[in-house]
């Protein structure tokens, strides 16, 4: 598989990373979602070099993950904003955030706290069945192949399997 390739793939985690699977991406994202919406001010937060910005921030706008958006007209300036798209990538990133609170944060602990609204809590993210509102967990997940993709994707053996945990 060449990663040029990985939009052609039946795999939703390789079409994924086709647009996200990129750590400078993942870094553009989570200042987005930190608030932050022009160029000068990605540049200055990540200290990446303007060319590698650009063409990140000009794949989001083609795959439709940000927008761009006029906030001036003379000169004419924008700036990135989530589409619906985008927006809905809060989960993915959340749990990668959750993930490095956990294992990658040093004594002090996780660098930024989460509060939700509703509750007026502290909380980290949990990823919950649609149907139940259970939380997940590897040994309770079977994967099955959509019938229309029946016999390609999971291993000959198995067309339907639990999540290795």
């Amino acid at each position: 598989m060449r990663w040029e390739e990985l939009d052609q793939q039946p795999c939703s985690l390789a079409r994924t990373l086709s647009v996200v699977g990129d750590r400078w991406t993942l870094l553009v994202l989570r200042d987005c979602f930190l608030g932050v919406r022009r160029f000068d001010d990605f540049e200055a937060r990540l200290g990446v070099t303007r060319h590698v910005l650009a063409d990140r921030l000009k794949r989001l706008v083609e795959a439709g993950v940000l927008a761009k958006v006029p906030y001036q007209e003379r000169p004419r300036r924008e700036e990135y904003r989530f589409t619906e798209k985008g927006r809905d990538l809060y989960q993915a990133v959340m749990a990668l955030v959750s993930w490095g609170d956990r294992y990658m944060a040093g004594a002090e602990g996780a660098p930024i706290r989460h509060r939700h609204k509703g509750c007026g809590q502290v909380m980290h993210g949990v990823l919950v069945c649609s149907e139940c509102g259970e939380p997940l967990v590897p040994k309770e997940i079977e994967l099955e192949e959509a019938p229309e993709w029946q016999g390609q994707l999971l291993p000959a053996h198995r067309h339907a399997r639990s999540v290795e945990g």
